[in-house]
């Protein structure tokens, strides 16, 4: 798979003592970043396809970014975790562990989604929920009132509050 972007000279060693490096796009991504560009922080290129990253994001470790994906704002996909399709990692949110988001789905805010887990299809991970292991394609928020997640396709659970939701 052919790069859309080159790492740069500028450099920063984030709190785990690791070295990233921002990047800046070397082809036009439609919708997303024009040539010369400068993105988010990586590791090392392991940003692929017309995924992108942008913003202050940080990827690292052995995680991936490809396809159509985009992580960007403040948000971090690190260790093994894979974000890929056309799904979007923003805000403060943390990507990490053997986690994957793909398809269309959305982790924002200040969502952790770490261990197995896995977000796909139309789901959107946002607010303070915290997805540490299963499948996940509903719906999940931070609100004051009652929220309601679909995991699996035809269980439930009612929520309240700040959450760290496990599925076993």
């Amino acid at each position: 798979m052919e790069l859309t972007f080159k790492l740069t000279n500028e450099s920063k060693v984030n709190l785990w003592g690791v070295k990233l490096y921002r990047i800046e796009a070397i082809v036009d991504i439609p919708g997303k970043a024009k040539k010369g560009e400068k993105g988010g922080w990586v590791e090392s290129e392991e940003v692929n396809g017309d995924a992108r990253v942008s913003g202050d994001a940080w990827v690292y470790g052995d995680a991936q970014v490809y396809g159509n994906a985009w992580v960007y704002g403040d948000a971090q996909v690190y260790g093994d975790a894979q974000v890929y399709g056309d799904a979007e990692v923003y805000g403060d949110a943390w990507v990490y562990g053997n986690a994957w988001v793909y398809g269309d789905a959305r982790v924002y805010g200040d969502a952790w989604v770490y261990g197995d887990a896995q977000v796909y299809g139309d789901a959107q991970v946002y607010g303070k929920l915290s997805l540490t292991s299963g499948w996940f394609f509903g719906m999940c928020y931070n609100k004051e009132e009652t929220k309601y997640v679909q995991v699996d396709g035809d269980s439930e659970l009612i929520c309240k509050g700040d959450i760290k939701y496990e599925i076993r």
